[in-house]
């Protein structure tokens, strides 16, 4: 039991670093589906910016056509780590 308090104590500390992160918004957007939409968007931030480690939906929005959805935009933050 302590060693697995250990190993979740240290998992937890290489988790939260002395990182310092910087934050920025981007929308993803695609005619399929959410998740399409969130990796079009980390895929393109990805080719410009570098460190990119977590993000956040902030905000799904679609565009409805003849009745059915036509297009899905995420909103969200990005996390990438300011380098040393």
């Amino acid at each position: 039991m302590a060693a697995c308090r250990r190993r979740a104590r240290s998992i937890e500390e290489a988790l939260v670093s002395n990182h310092v992160y910087r934050l920025s918004e981007i929308v993803g957007s695609s005619p399929t589906s959410v998740d399409d939409a969130i990796r079009t968007g980390i895929r393109k931030a990805a080719q410009t910016v570098r460190n990119i480690e977590w993000f956040e939906v902030q905000q799904v929005r679609g565009q409805v056509a003849d009745g059915d959805v036509a297009h899905v935009q995420v909103v969200m933050k990005i996390g990438f780590r300011v380098e040393d």
